[in-house]
């Protein structure tokens, strides 16, 4: 799924979505292992079959490799297991003359750290071993030494920028946010943040930190439903995003290689487009409200799901995925607790959004083919 259909989702909820005092939110927020080693063979291994050539002495003589890297927990920590490849050797009559091979695995143990801005993750090097095939620890003191000098370094440099696509967000937001909620999304994006890790035995937890910003306003007044000239305008609207959320959806399946993922996400956006449609129209006020049945049900189905379909992605547009899901979660959260944060994930919320990106259109209806 592309970023910045991600972003749009995102902005959309937030902007749906207004407190109505400043809180500080937390959701837990897991990293699985695979998506990490996904990261470091887009980072390091990036040569032929996914592997790290570490060092070479440039005339193919000499070189340390990596390959097949392999995470898992271990004591609070994470272990990495590589495929390594070692040989010294000579240049001599415009050949190679190998003065010692040797291949084997080597183990590092590295400790999940947050940086001094709580949003990127390294993992420092706390030990590493190497050891035959047949599990004899390494005793070639200038072999060790190359890992000492080039393997450990390399490995502790890979890191994860876990607020990667905020200004992807932030960007995105600018294009339909009017203008007096721009400082607001703003402030709570800029106040995104990663706390306490915890290794388990499927991925690192994470805690995804932020202040939401108090409303400039009272809790709004019902909204009116729509006219027949505003559900034509919207109708004309709903096109292009529905056209739009379709090709990400093909998207999604081919990354993902899902065609589970196709038909949750097809059922969602043909489930959002009745929910909109009924919640835009007048309907009895004492009956269940059409936009937040929507958005409880569906969370509760679609969540699942992308994180299964994250662990599948490239390593970074699966962290993009795993944002997504761990933002959402915060505001279904805010949405059950309900009253207290004077949350608006309503028909009225849908109806004061839709005219928000209707005024701010860039065709005028006359223009866009009506049905």
């Amino acid at each position: 799924m592309h970023k910045n259909f991600i972003a749009t989702v995102f902005g959309l909820l937030l902007l749906v979505v207004r407190s109505s005092a400043a809180d500080q939110l937390s959701v837990p927020l897991q990293i699985d292992y695979r998506l990490i080693e996904k990261v470091l063979i887009s980072q390091l291994y990036t040569g032929k079959d996914n592997t790290a050539e570490l060092w070479n002495d440039r005339q193919g003589c000499s070189y340390l490799r990596l390959s097949k890297p392999k995470v898992k927990g271990k004591n609070g920590q994470i272990q990495l297991l590589n495929e390594v490849q070692a040989r010294l050797g000579t240049g001599l009559g415009g050949q190679c003359l190998t003065v010692l091979e040797w291949a084997g695995v080597l183990e590092t143990v590295q400790q999940p750290t947050l940086d001094a801005g709580h949003s990127v993750l390294s993992f420092p090097v706390v030990s590493a071993t190497a050891y035959d095939h047949e599990g004899r620890h390494l005793t070639i003191n200038k072999l060790q030494d190359l890992i000492k000098r080039f393997a450990e370094p390399k490995l502790a440099a890979v890191k994860i920028d876990l607020t990667e696509s905020r200004d992807d967000i932030e960007k995105t937001l600018a294009h339909f946010l009017p203008k007096d909620t721009a400082a607001e999304i703003k402030a709570i994006l800029q106040s995104l943040t990663f706390s306490r890790l915890t290794t388990g035995d499927d991925g690192i937890g994470v805690k995804l930190d932020f202040t939401t910003a108090p409303a400039k306003t009272a809790v709004a007044k019902p909204a009116a439903a729509f006219n027949e000239t505003e559900q034509k305008q919207w109708q004309a609207l709903w096109r292009q995003y529905d056209k739009s959320l379709s090709s990400a959806i093909e998207q999604a399946a081919q990354d993902t290689k899902s065609p589970e993922l196709r038909d949750t996400l097809t059922k969602v956006l043909s489930d959002s487009r009745a929910a909109f449609e009924a919640g835009l129209a007048e309907h009895d006020p004492k009956a269940t409200d059409p936009v937040r049945a929507f958005f409880t049900e569906t969370w509760e189905q679609l969540a699942p799901l992308l994180k299964t379909a994250a662990k599948q992605l490239p390593g970074l547009e699966g962290l993009r995925y795993i944002t997504f899901i761990a933002a959402t979660d915060v505001i279904y959260e805010l949405e059950r607790l309900g009253s207290p944060f004077g949350l608006d994930i309503s028909s009225d919320g849908l109806r004061r959004l839709a005219r928000v990106l209707i005024a701010g259109k860039q065709q005028p209806l006359k223009e866009q083919q009506l049905p």
